[in-house]
Order: C-alpha cells, then structure tokens, then sequence
C-alpha cells in the first residue's frame, strides 16, 4: 500500500484467483467501518511501482516524547475544556470549518497565522496546565513556559493545511500535546521530502529549531493514517515499506498546542524564509511608469526567467472554465494567449489556430519544446496585427501590472488585437480568497497529493463558480449597477494612494491584507540544461536557497469590471468569481 496513495497492490498465487477476485469484487458497493458506501474498482497492472521515502530520520529539532502524561491526566484535561460555554466569552471561539477551536492567553489568527500581541486574553492559561508545565520544565522536555494555548479537536476526516508558525511571532520552541486519538502528521522540507510522523496518544511532539523554522507540518484530512503495521501505536517515521503499511482508523483527537510569544524581531538562522528579516529587503512602491516597469522588470520578468522550469512543474492541470470557454469557439478560430506561460492551453482545442506570446524566453522554449506556435514579447506592446484575431485569453497575467494606467494599457491591448465581435477571457487573482463562505483553492490546498488535490477540485461543493450576466457596457450609462474605476480611487484601492510605503512581502496560504505586494516562490528545481537544484541545501543544513518574489497587484471585487468600462468598443458579457480569481468575458463592438 504506497503512502498517500487511494489505491492498494495485490498479488495472486495464480491468474485464475485474480481473475476470480477482478469479477467478484469490480464494480462492488461495500460499506465501511464508517458506515459510509464505497464502491470497489480494480484493473490489472504490468508492474507496481512506489517510491521509498529517502530519509529516514525525524527532521532536526524535532523530537515526539511518548506517555508525557498518565491517562489520569489526559482524562482531566480534556474534561477541562468546556466547549459549550457563552460565546461571549473572549477565550470561546466559533468552530471553524473543520474543527473546534479555543485560545488562551493570546487569540491565534490563521487568517494570518500570527497573535496580537497588544491584546492578551484575559485569565491566561488554564490552572490545570500550570502543574504539568512544571514538570515538563523540571525534566528538561521544554526550555521555556508558555503563555499562549491553542486547543483543537479534530473529528476523524479533518485535518490543518500545512503551515510554519510565523517566526515573528512566537519563540523558537513550539509543542503539542495529542489526546484522545493518535495522528499522523506530515512535516515537509521546502526541498520536496515530505516525512509523515506518528504522535501517539498522550505523546509531545516538540519543534525547535529547523523543523520549527524551515518545515511545514499539518494533517492531511482523512479517516484513516496509513501506519507502520509492525510498530503498533510506537511513535516514529512512517516509512514507504509497502509490505509494512496498514491502515488505522482515526479516533477524536484534542491538541494542546502550547507557545511563547515572541516579543522581539526574529533573527534565526534561516533569513530567506523568516517574515522579520524577509521584510527588511522589501521593494517600495513604484511612483512613476518608469519605476513601475523597473519593478515589473525585476519582480516579474527576471524572476519568471529564474523559476520557469520549477514554475512550469506546477502549471500543467487546465482550469475547467477555460478550457469550456476555448472549446466554445468555432473551429478555425485565431486565438492568442496573451501571457501564455508553460502552454498549457495552446493544445486544449485542436481545432483552433492558437498563438501564444510570453514575456520569459524560458517560459517560451518550454512551449516550442511541447512544439506550440509562440514567441517572446511584452503584453503592452504584442508584434500582431490589430483586429485579427478571433478571441484571447489573458490568465493571471494582467495582476503582474504595477500601475492602474499599465493594467488599463494591457487590456486596451487586447481589444485592439480582437477583431468586432471578437471575445477576450480575462483571470486575475482575486483580493478576496474566501467569497460566499467558501475558501479559495489556494487557502485549502495542503500540496499533500495530487490525488487530494484533484479530489478537492472535483467537489462541486467547494468548487463553486458565481456568475453573473452583466448588461451592455459599451454605453457606460446603462450599467449602474457596474462601479467606476473613480469608485476604487475614492474607496482607497487606488495603488497610488500607498506611494512611498515598502511592498509587504506575503505570507503563502493566508489571506491577502494588502492589494499591492510580493509572494514568495521557494524555487525547488530547475531540471533545464541537466542542472539541478536542491534550494535549501542538504537536508539538515542553515542554507536555505534562493526564495524569489513577484509583484502582484491583487483584484478587489469589481475593478476588473472597472477598467474593462474605461475602454471603448467593448460590452462585458460575464463576470465571474472562480477559486479565487475575479474573470471577465468582454467583446469587441
């Protein structure tokens, strides 16, 4: 049974009894230990194939203690938490999506990962921990008393998104005590080895160091660990042994997860991935076209160059409403994509003539190598005749612009390339990453598998497209419902407003607080020219390599819409949210 994976091997004596178990067991509807229905599906296979896990040791600094407490205790504390109380109650926090929560001397915001430090919670921590944190300093397990708890439940099939607790916020030691139920959680390297580690019930598991400060770790959500079947409930490394896999089913689990909030500027040993020192080397914001081409120059164009082998490894599943918006169009339709990246739609509908132009060289050979008609040039300024073309798409391309009047420009471009009639697909990434209380992809993905992840982006649930059909806007006065881009300025989206201030530097899966601003990309590999990269250095060393940072300039509901109406001989079709960018139809008049 490979880690992580939604299938198991099996082999057969003899063809017959796997042929017998094939008719038998195909296309069956068991019920499981949950009650729930499955449906069994089996196919014949050449070969097996699975990956051993390359380590085979805890990451540094991390240690997990077994039987930290007597069932006595662990009965005591979880009696303790009273998750019923008045909801005006400041410790009291409202379920979140996948499990309940309460804090503890500081509120926990995941929102952005951090605590206001300005604001305690009244009381502290509870009495009955004052005890059993004693004794941990008393034996040596912890190094400093903790004055903020976090305490989680999880139901089985839930699980956290893989995070680093911010730097800047709490100290360097960071543990967890797990009751109720064992759990597997998976701790990643930013190099790619992911090692899942047991925590038994009743066990600590403390971070310190680089597990607390280069590591992610979270919980895949599911309803059964994959767990070593010779080591019972022993806490440890699940190994990719095939042979000594088995599942275990999961239980409730409480986590008392205690820290030390920091009160000074981080200064650890790992400067490019530490929000106290990454912000120090920000960027200001551009004042002028000039600065602002320099910005996009250095934050977009070079770093695309950098990272476009690694950034094309992550780019090659299409996003459905594209992909139905280019198979709409008539066959023998001249499309461009304006910004088209690794290619990835250039061969989605074989019946068009499809062009694609990229500001990276790199990003272009890519394309010429999958054999795609495409060349190098800049969005603003693209070397093809106007008004001959049948419909364009510009994906998540136009963000990449420092100035309102530059993004303007690069939709004005558009329009001009598309011949009367012609239709243009704009994406943008959105300001708003949860719409409708649903959480954009990019605020769930926990990058686990790619199994998980497909499972999420086919759950219609959660992959909601809102849509809604907009007026003619050719005549700007016959759409009032549609905000001006005047209507931004005066509500202070205006990029112009935040002149003279750095660029935040973002962290990865939290909310957006700002709309200008840079996104770290840890470049894992650069497989071009049989050059390979280990960015973070040898597992277990201080050198983390080259983090790199794009400008973004993140859409507010509406603007899109906005600047789509300061342009001439258009109407706007659609207007749409889809997980976590705001997309425009628009067509030439």
């Amino acid at each position: 049974m490979p880690p992580n994976k939604p299938y198991s091997f099996v082999r057969y004596k003899t063809v017959e009894e796997s042929k017998k178990a094939y008719d038998t067991l195909n296309g069956k509807e068991i019920v499981d230990d949950l009650g729930q229905k499955i449906i069994l599906y089996l196919n014949f296979v050449e070969k097996a194939q699975w990956k051993e896990l390359g380590l085979q040791a805890l990451p540094p600094g991390l240690m997990v203690i077994e039987d930290i407490i007597s069932s006595e205790d662990e009965k005591m504390l979880l009696e303790s938490v009273n998750w019923t109380e008045d909801t005006d109650n400041q410790n009291f926090q409202k379920s979140l999506k996948h499990r309940r929560v309460k804090h503890f001397g500081y509120e926990f915001h995941y929102e952005n990962n951090h605590v206001d430090k300005d604001k305690p919670l009244p009381g502290g921590l509870p009495d009955i921990c004052d005890s059993i944190l004693e004794k941990w300093l008393k034996e040596g397990f912890i190094k400093h008393k903790p004055d903020q708890l976090t305490v989680n439940q999880y139901e089985p099939g839930h699980g956290i998104p893989a995070h680093i607790d911010t730097h800047s916020a709490f100290e360097d030691e960071i543990v967890s005590l797990s009751l109720g139920s064992e759990i597997v959680m998976d701790f990643k390297h930013p190099g790619g080895v992911t090692v899942p580690v047991m925590l038994p019930c009743r066990s600590l598991l403390v971070m310190t160091g680089e597990s607390r400060y280069l590591w992610t770790h979270g919980i895949t959500p599911r309803k059964f660990d994959t767990v070593q079947a010779s080591r019972g409930h022993k806490s440890g490394i699940i190994t990719g042994d095939v042979e000594d896999l088995t599942l275990s089913k999961r239980g409730i689990r409480t986590s008392f997860t205690f820290r030390k909030v920091r009160q000074t500027p981080c200064n650890c040993s790992y400067p490019l991935v530490c929000d106290s020192q990454m912000k120090e080397a920000s960027t200001s914001f551009p004042e002028s076209d000039k600065e602002a081409s320099q910005l996009e120059q250095e934050y977009v164009h070079q770093v695309y160059e950098e990272i476009a082998r690694h950034f094309s490894s992550t780019r090659h599943t299409p996003w459905p409403h594209i992909v139905e918006f280019l198979k709409a169009l008539p066959s023998g339709s001249l499309v461009a994509d304006i910004g088209c990246g690794n290619g990835k739609y250039l061969g989605i509908n074989k019946e068009l003539y499809m062009i694609g132009c990229d500001r990276s060289q790199n990003l272009v050979d890519i394309c010429r190598e999958k054999h795609y008609q495409a060349f190098v040039c800049d969005a603003l300024a693209v070397p093809v005749r106007s008004g001959s073309c049948d419909a364009c798409i510009s994906i998540a391309v136009i963000h990449h612009f420092a100035t309102a009047e530059r993004r303007v420009a690069a939709l004005q471009e558009l329009v001009r390339l598309l011949r009367p009639g012609g239709k243009a697909l704009i994406y943008v990434w959105a300001m708003e990453q949860e719409y409708n209380n649903n959480k954009s992809k990019y605020l769930r993905e926990n990058r686990i598998s790619q199994e998980k992840k497909e499972e999420i982006s086919n759950d219609t649930s959660v992959q909601e497209l809102l849509v809604k059909q907009m007026p003619d806007v050719g005549n700007h006065d016959s759409a009032p419902s549609v905000p001006s881009i005047n209507d931004f300025q005066d509500r202070g989206y205006n990029s112009r407003k935040v002149t003279n201030s750095k660029l935040p530097i973002h962290t990865n899966r939290t909310s957006f607080h700002s709309q200008d601003l840079l996104v770290p990309w840890h470049l894992k590999e650069n497989p071009g020219k049989g050059k390979s990269i280990e960015p973070f250095g040898p597992l277990g060393s201080h050198d983390p390599g080259p983090v790199f940072h794009r400008y973004y300039h993140v859409f507010c509901e509406g603007e899109m819409e906005a600047a789509c109406q300061t342009l001439s001989n258009i109407s706007i079709l659609q207007s749409y949210y889809d997980q976590g960018n705001w997309c425009v139809i628009l067509q030439k008049v």
